[in-house]
């Protein structure tokens, strides 16, 4: 949690504002108290980040250790702070064959009463299917 205080010191010099601090102050999420950083970290494609004391960052980080360590590392996934990523679920990359294949494979989820749109993404149980097919 992120608490913003706007604090004006309200001393003039012939009308004109002297001063204007602005305080931000990171909450740790876990606990209440102070939080030293922002943690980042994904699970299941779903980003997430949470504000922390270096105390319970610390705890999160023993506690995500004996998987980190035999995890395979996939990249860094960086987070961008106010934009929300895009999540990605499937059974891996896109497979086609263009616009034939697609063709193809639409014609033939259709014969066999496949439920499959005109255009977009095709399944990738119905691409299985076809590819198990032929």
């Amino acid at each position: 949690m992120v608490i913003y205080h706007d604090a004006e010191i309200n001393a003039y010099d012939e009308g004109t504002l002297m001063a204007r601090q602005t305080i931000t102050v990171l909450t740790d999420d876990l606990d209440g108290g102070t939080a030293d950083e922002s943690v980042s970290f994904a699970l299941d494609g779903v980003q997430y980040e949470i504000d922390l004391s270096a105390k319970n960052a610390e705890k999160l980080r023993k506690a995500l250790a004996p998987y980190v360590d035999n995890a395979t590392r996939v990249g860094r996934g960086g987070v961008v702070p106010g934009r929300r990523g895009r999540t990605v679920r499937g059974s891996g990359p896109a497979v086609g064959g263009g616009r034939e294949q697609n063709k193809a494979i639409r014609d033939w989820a259709k014969q066999t009463g496949k439920d499959v749109s005109d255009r977009g993404r095709i399944p990738a149980s119905v691409v299985a299917e076809f590819q198990a097919a032929h």
